[in-house]
Order: C-alpha cells, then sequence, then structure tokens
C-alpha cells in the first residue's frame, strides 16, 4: 500500500471505509487498488455489493459516525492510525494486507527499536512465568521492545519485566475496555509507558474472531515471536503459524514432555522453530533476521486486471467454487479459469454482499448469509 499524506476529510473516509461491514482487510485493500482513494470506494459500494447478490443494503459508516468516533479517542488521550500514513507502524504496513486502521495509547513509537513478541499459556506454570519475565527484561536491558497481548501468564509476564524499557500491548478489545480485570493496573501503566494497541474502536468487547486478529498484530510488529508453553490448541500456536506466514522468526522453548502446556512449544521445535533458552539466544536469532519489506508495487498491468468486469460465466463459476472450508485464490484462478483481476472482483463482491469471508493469507470461504448485517 502506497504511503500518503491524508487530509482530514481522507482520514475520514478512510475510517467509513475500514468501519464498514463486511469490508475485510484484504477486500479494503483491493477496493484502493482499484479505486485509488477511500472516497471513491465507498461510492462504489452499493454496487458491488448488488452485483454479489445483497439483498438488504449495506450499512455504511456515516460521515458523522466516523467523525464522532475519531473525537472521541482523540478526547480519550489515543490517536488514529491509517495503514498508508507515514507514521503508521512499519513492520505492520508490509503485512499482505496491513490492518486499515489501528488505534494507539502510550508514548512509545513501535518503530525506535526492534520488537519481539513474547507469548504463552494463560495458565502458566511458575517456571513459565519467570522464564517469560526475565527473559523480557533481559532482552529490553538490550534495547529490544516486547511485544504481547495482555492476557493472564505468559503475556502479563512478559510485560510486567519488560514496563520499565518498552513493551507494547495488543488488545482484542477497544483500547479502553481493560480484560482481564486482574491486570487493570498493568494495563493503566503500559498506557503511561508503553504503547496499547487496537484494531477496535472503544468500547468494544472482544468476540472470539477478535483473537486471532490480535495475534496477527501481535506477530506483525515483531521481528520475532517466542512461544512459552503453549497446549497443543493454543492462541499462541495461532501467533506462531502468522508470524511464520509474514517471514519473522518463529522461537520456543522447549518444556518437559509430561506437561501438557509444553506440547504444542515442543512440536513447534520439531517443525522447525528455534529452541530458545535465554535471552543470549533471542538476540542471536534477531541479529541475524532479515528486515521484511513491502512487496513490489502493482504493476500497470495488474491495475488492468483489477478493474476487469467479470461475466455473468465468471462469476458462476467462481462463486460454485466456493465452500465452508478455505480455499486458496490461486486456487480459484486455477479452477475457474478467470484472471486474478475477475477473481478478486468478484471475491470484493461476495464479501460486501455477505456470501464469502475473504482472509489474509490468501484464503477465501463462504459464510452464512445472516451475515449481513
Amino acid at each position: 500500500m502506497k504511503h500518503r499524506e491524508l487530509t482530514h476529510a481522507g482520514r475520514v473516509d478512510w475510517l467509513r471505509l475500514g468501519r464498514t461491514p463486511q469490508v475485510g482487510p484484504v477486500t479494503f485493500a483491493k477496493l484502493i487498488e482499484r479505486y485509488g482513494t477511500a472516497s471513491e470506494a465507498l461510492e462504489a459500494l452499493p454496487g458491488l455489493a448488488a452485483k454479489g447478490g445483497r439483498v438488504n443494503a449495506l450499512k455504511i459508516v456515516s460521515r458523522d459516525e466516523a467523525e464522532a468516533e475519531l473525537s472521541a479517542t482523540e478526547e480519550f488521550g489515543a490517536r488514529m492510525l491509517m495503514a498508508c500514513e507515514p507514521d503508521y507502524p512499519s513492520l505492520l504496513a508490509v503485512l499482505d494486507p496491513p490492518p486499515p486502521v489501528i488505534s494507539v495509547q502510550g508514548r512509545l513509537e513501535p518503530d525506535a527499536s526492534p520488537c519481539c513478541a513474547i507469548v504463552g499459556s494463560r495458565n502458566a506454570s511458575a517456571i513459565g512465568v519467570r522464564l517469560a519475565r526475565d527473559m523480557a527484561r533481559e532482552l529490553g536491558l538490550a534495547g529490544i521492545t516486547i511485544v504481547s497481548g495482555l492476557a493472564r501468564g505468559i503475556d502479563g509476564a512478559a510485560h510486567t519485566g519488560s514496563i520499565e524499557t518498552g513493551t507494547i500491548a495488543v488488545l482484542a478489545s477497544g483500547l479502553d475496555y481493560i480484560y482481564p480485570p486482574e491486570h487493570a493496573e498493568l494495563h493503566h501503566d503500559i498506557a503511561r509507558r508503553g504503547l496499547l494497541v487496537s484494531e477496535s474502536p472503544l468500547g468494544a468487547v472482544p468476540a472470539a474472531r477478535d483473537f486471532p486478529r490480535r495475534n496477527r498484530l501481535i506477530s506483525g510488529l515483531s521481528l520475532g515471536t517466542v512461544i512459552i508453553e503453549a497446549a497443543m490448541r493454543s492462541g499462541s500456536l495461532i501467533t506462531a503459524r502468522l508470524a511464520a506466514e509474514q517471514g519473522r522468526e518463529v522461537m520456543a522453548t522447549p518444556g518437559s514432555p509430561l506437561d501438557p502446556r509444553a506440547k504444542g512449544s515442543n512440536r513447534l521445535i520439531r517443525e522447525g522453530a528455534a529452541l530458545i533458552e535465554s535471552a543470549g539466544d533471542v538476540l542471536d536469532i534477531l541479529r541475524q533476521a532479515k528486515r521484511p519489506v513491502a512487496a513490489e508495487s502493482d504493476t500497470p498491468e495488474y491495475e488492468t486486471e483489477l478493474n476487469e468486469e467479470p461475466d455473468a460465466g465468471a462469476r458462476a463459476r467462481i462463486t460454485d467454487l466456493l465452500s465452508p472450508s478455505p480455499v486458496s485464490i490461486d486456487e480459484l484462478v486455477r479452477q475457474s479459469g478467470a484472471s486474478a483481476g475477475e477473481v478478486h472482483g468478484v471475491l470484493i463482491e461476495l464479501e460486501l454482499a455477505g456470501r464469502a469471508t475473504v482472509l489474509p493469507g490468501g484464503q477465501v470461504q463462504t459464510c452464512y448469509p445472516d451475515d449481513q448485517d
């Protein structure tokens, strides 16, 4: 996504597009590629949704609603960053696609020093908590900013260990929602001395779907992610997978094979994650890590493809290939016989119609008709 300065009106339209239901981060990025500005994309939304088969009118966020959210965020002592703006965190900006809008509160700048995530079990062992806290403190003293999710257990220990040197807490809720309650003092301390980050508006209470989005930001802000104690089915493993997909370093501490809290992290090591036992091990890996860069900008040919109008036959073939099980967009291109531009165009229409969800990572799946809110 190209960097640009936005006027106030441009920021309002960017927020309107980003907060409109059915406009996920992939569709947002494709709309900006296709129309150039959020204002032009907003004008096109009703027609695109109708082509995708939407029955109810799409609820586009009004200008007054967006203005009110911007004002409330400023009054709360936070600020909003749009993905195209120069002060948007550089490691998030190179994601494909970046979160369109984030809210931040605090004085810490994510680009001021290298960041490393430390995440793990909520029901952590005493030794796991101590390891996370001590490792975060040592990494902080070495100039590394620690990123985590402010959850119980490992996350809280990582923030506590790095509060003096620099820590970033990524929330699944709005910035003003404190969870868990016992982390209220830590939450306020990070807002004062570190940085709180969220994709959600003020007042938002997290739902299950918000935690993978939060995990994507945790890994996306970081050059590497350390997993300390993770069960076989845990959000920490999702964070590790996202880090790998983003081209970031994945590290894990080994644990006892008798402890179910270590089974997921031990599996990561078997599958190729770096085995780490100390802050020194992490520093060695981060020093060798390549800083991710943005993908090549779109060529004129690709921009032309994005503006191709899919015919009825292409729409039908692409729609018929979708199911509740995620499928890659590349596979849809191969099986439908349509161009990449046509496939992306149809998927934009279907997502706006509430009939499909386009996921970061190049996957798409159908969703239920009653998702048309």
